[in-house]
């Protein structure tokens, strides 16, 4: 049921975005943004409870902590980054968007260096 809130919200926000754009720029830049970030902010409880199964899961079958840790950082980088783009694309900000999206698939490349390395490592240890 939350979905459907949050997709009224939407909308609603949407119709006044409208017609504000035409008389008030500004302000519907503004409450573009601060819809954005009450949506985000209503999806972190669920977001959370995810993380908690997975990693509870990750514990139960003896994996890497590091592993598990490093592919959930990746994903929440995913999220951020697409999340900080559309803001600024929202607000006519293209090129900040596409800066904020390198930033995000850089930091990705970084921190999968250690998963790309055992990953090798045990490819290599596997070949005679």
């Amino acid at each position: 049921m939350e979905i459907f809130q949050i997709v009224v919200l939407g909308i609603v926000v949407l119709i006044i975005l409208t017609v504000l754009r035409e008389t008030n720029p500004e302000i519907a830049v503004i409450l573009s943004l601060v819809t954005g970030i009450i949506i985000f902010v209503s999806i972190l409880p669920k977001l959370s409870s995810v993380v908690e199964v997975l990693n509870s899961l990750a514990r139960k079958s003896g994996l890497d902590t590091i592993y598990f840790v490093t592919t959930l950082k990746i994903i929440g980088i995913a999220y951020i980054t697409e999340f900080g783009s559309q803001l600024c694309q929202d607000a006519n900000e293209k090129n900040l968007a596409s800066k904020i999206e390198i930033a995000g698939k850089v930091m990705i490349i970084f921190l999968s260096i250690p998963i790309i390395i055992g990953l090798v490592e045990a490819i290599l240890s596997i070949m005679p």
